[in-house]
């Protein structure tokens, strides 16, 4: 099956306005898949922690991995676009950063098909880390002595302060951000006490209004794919809804921007609909400021339909049941910083 194929899915259902088979709904797994090229250990999660949060990882010093992706609370930054180095702002709203292990491409507009690829590409995009290019940040962490130990126990002893094992570091603790046990999650599983009546009866709104077409499996952001087959979804598909002119929801071409091809003009990566009550504000330009809005807007422009408000409220009881419980953290200690780090480079 080809990625286009995969990609005209979406769109033929949405249109069709109903899946053409059960709903079958599925828990998110209690671990994430690890690639065979960069397995997990407790030493290699603790520097990527620690390289998560570190600011000197940008230009100026102050933006970090957590500066757009905040893990205390959505993984988002709550901005409609987020703020990089010198005050710049970015295009596009902060996908969250919670259970982006279980995406098979990452960013909007699927570019990157790893957390590993993605995690190099903030650092170096002149909007957002500010790096000419990821090297110079090896070369800060090369500088930044108290950090070698810490490259040591998690990748061996060696010339191992490089960008991929920088990257490695990073995706493997963004690994562990995963949030199971959501009371959906439960529901599915078997607790049919898990989910309030309310939420029960959004969970039929939402199948019956054909929003799993697009926003189906355990993350809700379509079929389990592999790494670097994404699943892509035309949006607006209803170009003459008014919420494509009042939320300027047509003006970024989405993968186009990668492909330069006609055919993925305004084709978007489905987003999860986990933790949505933690992200506001809603769609890849974070114009839409509310949930129930969300649920309208995305009625409207993607089903051609304008759903009772009391299918908008269940519907949004139902989103608020994928949210799961967090895992515990600890904010990790950076090594120190030499007085000449950022005026060296």
């Amino acid at each position: 099956m080809t990625n286009r194929y995969l990609t005209l899915i979406p769109l033929i259902y949405s249109l069709c306005a109903l899946p053409a088979h059960a709903t079958d709904w599925q828990a998110l797994p209690d671990k994430a898949p690890q690639p065979a090229d960069n397995p997990s250990t407790a030493a290699k999660v603790e520097l990527g922690k620690m390289l998560y949060f570190d600011p000197r990882l940008s230009s100026t010093g102050t933006v970090s991995c957590f500066s757009c992706h905040s893990v205390l609370e959505g993984g988002d930054d709550h901005r409609p676009v987020s703020m990089g180095v010198h005050g710049l702002k970015g295009g596009r709203n902060a996908p969250t950063v919670w259970n982006a292990a279980f995406d098979s491409v990452q960013f909007w507009d699927g570019r990157a098909n790893t957390l590993e690829d993605q995690a190099k590409g903030p650092i170096a995009n002149p909007v957002e880390m500010g790096m000419a290019d990821v090297g110079l940040a090896v070369d800060r962490l090369h500088k930044i002595t108290g950090y070698q130990p810490y490259f040591d126990g998690a990748f061996g002893k060696g010339d191992n302060i490089t960008a991929d094992n920088t990257a490695k570091a990073i995706a493997a603790y963004e690994r562990t951000l995963i949030t199971p046990g959501s009371p959906y999650d439960r529901f599915v599983k078997g607790d049919k006490h898990a989910l309030t009546a309310d939420q029960q009866r959004g969970m039929q709104a939402f199948d019956k209004a054909g929003c799993t077409a697009c926003h189906s499996g355990a993350m809700f952001n379509g079929p389990a794919l592999p790494v670097g087959t994404g699943f892509y979804m035309k949006f607006p598909v209803y170009a003459g809804s008014p919420y494509v002119a009042k939320y300027h929801l047509a003006d970024d071409l989405g993968r186009y921007n990668v492909t330069k091809k006609d055919a993925d003009k305004n084709l978007w990566r489905v987003p999860t609909l986990r933790n949505l009550v933690y992200t506001a504000p809603y769609m890849h330009n974070g114009e839409v400021k509310s949930l129930d809005e969300a649920v309208r807007v995305m009625a409207a422009t993607q089903l051609n339909k304008q759903l009772p408000e009391q299918d908008v409220r269940d519907i949004v009881y139902f989103l608020e049941s994928l949210s799961g419980p967090f895992p515990a953290s600890m904010m990790p200690r950076l090594p120190p910083t030499p007085g000449d780090l950022l005026s060296a480079d």
